[in-house]
C-alpha cells in the first residue's frame, strides 16, 4: 500500500518515509520518527527546532523571520517601532534605549483583536445591511403595488370620459411609468450598492475565519481590517409614491378633467439606517480640571482639544490628553458668552446674550457675524452643509422663540410654529440649545418646557421627548453621533440620556457625573461633558 496515496494509511515520517509519525517539529513543520529526530537537527546545529509529540503539533508559536536579519526569527516586539524584531536588531543602534516585551506576550492581545472584529462584522455589520437589503427589496415590492393602484385608478377614471381624452390618459400613464422606472432604477442602484457591501463584508469573514485559530503570527499580523468604513452606514431612501387627482367632467379642458399626478420624491435625508448593536457600560476615560467657578458648555476642536466656557468672558482651550490650558480668548464684549460652537474650519463661535449677536474668532481676531434685533441669541451649532442653527427669543412683552438658519450673515430659514400654528418651543426661559442630527433632523432642549423638540430638515414637527416618568426632567446641552442617537444632559438628575433618531428611549450615561450641562462628540464617538458644579469636562465612551 502507498503511504503517500492511501488515505487509510498512517502517517509517516517525512525523512525516512516508513516508519510510524511520533513527533513533529514545529519551527520546519515536518513530520518525524524518534529515529529521525537528531537527523532532523543535525544540518543546522545552530537553529532552534521546536520537536513536540505528534499529537500536539501546532502549538507552537510560528515566529516570522526578521526581515533584516533573514536567518534569524523574531521573538520580541519593539513599542517605539511598532515591529517584531530578532536578537541582532535588539543588539544595534537602530532600536538603542526602546523598550521590549516578549512577542508572545501581544499574541493574545492580537488574537482577541481579530476575535472581536471578527464577532462584531458577524454578528452586527453584516446582519445590519441584510436587513437594510430586505428593506429596499420590501419598499420596491410595494412601490409595484402602489404604482399597479395608481395605474388602475388612471384607467378607470378614463374610462367615463370620452374616446378624446384617451391620448391624454395614455400620456399621464406614461408618466406614471417613468417615474416608476426612476424610482425602482434608484433602488436598484442603492440594493446593488449595499449588496456589494455585504459580499465585502463576507470576504472580511472570510479573511478572519482564515487566520482567528491560528498561531503562524506573520499570518495574524498580515490581518488589515477596517471596520470603519462599514460602521458608517448608507442612507435610507424614502420614496414617496405620486396620488392620481382625478378631475371632475365639466366644461373645462381635457387636461382638467383628467386631473394630475402629483410629484413624485425619492430622499435620503428624513431618515438614516442605524447599526444594529447594544450599548457597551459608559467608561469615564478622562477628566480635565477648568478652573471656573462654574462651566457650562464644551465644544471640539479636534479629537485632541476642546473649548470651554463658563461664568466668567473667556472661552479656554484644552489638550485633551494633557488636560493642560493651551490659550484663552476673551468676549469682545466683555460678557459671558452664552454659547459656543466650532465650524468645520476650526473657527470658534459663540452667542453674546448681552449685545445680542452671534461671533466668530478667525485668526486671533473677533468678528460679529450676526447682529440680531429685538431678538436674543442662546444656543448655536454648526450644521453637516456649514449653516449655522440659531435659538432665539424675543426681547419683547410678547415672548417667542425660534431656531434659524444662517448662510454666514444670511438668514435661510426659521422655524417656530407646528403645522397649526402652535408654538414649538416655549416662550420664557434662558436655557435652550440645538443641535443637528445626521438625518438633518434639528434637535432643540428646552429646559422650561423639560422636553426635547425635534423637527426634520423642513421644520415639520416629528416628535417631542419629555424624559422618563420616573424622573423630573430637566435638559441643558444636547448633541448627536454618528449613530443618529440624541443626547442631552440631565442637570438635576446627575445624567445623560440617550434616545434614538425617533425618540425612543435607549439608556442612561451616569458615570459618577455632577450636575451636567454642556455636551459635545468628537469624530470617534467620545462623549464630552461640562459638569456645572464641580468645572470638570469629563471624557466618556459609550460606544463599541
Amino acid at each position: 500500500m502507498d503511504p503517500h496515496t492511501s488515505a487509510q494509511d498512517v502517517s509517516r515520517c517525512d525523512l525516512c518515509e516508513t516508519a510510524v509519525v511520533q513527533m513533529h517539529c514545529d519551527t520546519c513543520l515536518v513530520n518525524l520518527c524518534m529515529a529521525c529526530v537528531g537527523d532532523h537537527m543535525m544540518p543546522d546545529q545552530f537553529k532552534k527546532h521546536e520537536i513536540v509529540p505528534f499529537q500536539l503539533r501546532k502549538s507552537t508559536p510560528l515566529y516570522p523571520r526578521c526581515t533584516t536579519h533573514s536567518k534569524e526569527r523574531c521573538e520580541m516586539y519593539c513599542y517605539q517601532c511598532d515591529i517584531s524584531v530578532c536578537n541582532t536588531c535588539i543588539a544595534s543602534d537602530h532600536h538603542l534605549g526602546h523598550k521590549f516585551i516578549t512577542i508572545l506576550q501581544i499574541l493574545d492581545e492580537k488574537k482577541n483583536k481579530i476575535i472581536k472584529a471578527h464577532t462584531e462584522l458577524k454578528e452586527t455589520i453584516y446582519p445590519t445591511y441584510q436587513d437594510i437589503a430586505s428593506d429596499v427589496q420590501n419598499r420596491m415590492s410595494q412601490l409595484e403595488k402602489e404604482y399597479g393602484d395608481l395605474s388602475t385608478a388612471i384607467t378607470k377614471h378614463g374610462e367615463d370620459l370620452h374616446r378624446e381624452i384617451d391620448k391624454l390618459v395614455k400620456k399621464l400613464k406614461a408618466e406614471v411609468d417613468e417615474m416608476k422606472n426612476t424610482q425602482l432604477q434608484t433602488l436598484q442602484k442603492h440594493l446593488d450598492e449595499i449588496n456589494k457591501k455585504i459580499f465585502d463584508i463576507e470576504d472580511e469573514i472570510d479573511a478572519v475565519n482564515a487566520t482567528k485559530d491560528s498561531n503562524d503570527l506573520s499570518k495574524l499580523f498580515s490581518v488589515k481590517l477596517s471596520l470603519d468604513k462599514y460602521k458608517k452606514l448608507p442612507p435610507k431612501i424614502v420614496s414617496c409614491t405620486p396620488k392620481f387627482m382625478p378631475g371632475k367632467v365639466q366644461e373645462k379642458e381635457l387636461h382638467d378633467m383628467i386631473g394630475a399626478v402629483t410629484p413624485s420624491s425619492l430622499t435620503s435625508g428624513d431618515y438614516c439606517y442605524s447599526m444594529k448593536f447594544s450599548l457597551p457600560e459608559p467608561e469615564s476615560v478622562t477628566t480635565i480640571y477648568t478652573g471656573y467657578r462654574y462651566l457650562y458648555n464644551v465644544a471640539c476642536l479636534n479629537d485632541e482639544e476642546i473649548w470651554t466656557s463658563g461664568d466668567d468672558n473667556t472661552m479656554k482651550l484644552f489638550s485633551i490628553n494633557q488636560g493642560s490650558l493651551l490659550k484663552s480668548i476673551t468676549a469682545k464684549s466683555g460678557k459671558i458668552p452664552c454659547d459656543i460652537a466650532v465650524t468645520k474650519s476650526g473657527d470658534l463661535v459663540y452667542t453674546d446674550y448681552h449685545k445680542k449677536s452671534v461671533n466668530i474668532v478667525k485668526n486671533k481676531k473677533t468678528e460679529k457675524m450676526i447682529k440680531l434685533q429685538n431678538w436674543i441669541p442662546l444656543g448655536v451649532c454648526n450644521t453637516s452643509s456649514l449653516d449655522l442653527l440659531v435659538i432665539m427669543y424675543s426681547d419683547d412683552d410678547n415672548k417667542q422663540t425660534k431656531v434659524v438658519r444662517y448662510s454666514g450673515s444670511t438668514e435661510k430659514q426659521t422655524i417656530q410654529f407646528d403645522d397649526k400654528g402652535k408654538p414649538l418651543y416655549s416662550s420664557s426661559g434662558y436655557y435652550r440649545y440645538v443641535a443637528e442630527n445626521r438625518n438633518l433632523d434639528i434637535c432643540v432642549s428646552d429646559s422650561h418646557a423639560r422636553e426635547v423638540v425635534v423637527v426634520n430638515q423642513a421644520g415639520i414637527l416629528r416628535f417631542v421627548y419629555t424624559g422618563e416618568q420616573n424622573k423630573s426632567f430637566c435638559p441643558r446641552g444636547i448633541t448627536t453621533d454618528s449613530q443618529s442617537h440624541i443626547l442631552t444632559a440631565d442637570i438635576y438628575n446627575d445624567c445623560i440620556h440617550i434616545i434614538d433618531q425617533d425618540g425612543q428611549f435607549i439608556r442612561y450615561i451616569e458615570c459618577a457625573l455632577k450636575n451636567p450641562y454642556g455636551l459635545c462628540i468628537d469624530t470617534n464617538d467620545n462623549l464630552f461633558v461640562a459638569q456645572y458644579r464641580n468645572i470638570q469636562v469629563k471624557k466618556i465612551k459609550y460606544l463599541q
